[in-house]
């Protein structure tokens, strides 16, 4: 099960260096790549917003 981001995301950036798989792509609100996406959590820790959670 992948991850995902909602709406709360404000696009700061402190999850793409923490993603081991480069699952998550920049945008207005960023995006998490569900085939990518190992479920190891580590985006979650350092979001600010907690905007993201599990699928």
């Amino acid at each position: 099960m992948a991850h995902v981001i909602n709406d709360e995301c404000i696009a700061c950036g402190a999850c793409l260096p923490e993603c081991p798989e480069g699952a998550i792509s920049e945008g207005d609100i960023y995006v998490i790549d569900a085939e990518l996406c190992t479920d190891c959590g580590t985006c979650v820790d350092v979001c600010p917003t907690e905007a993201i959670s599990p699928e």
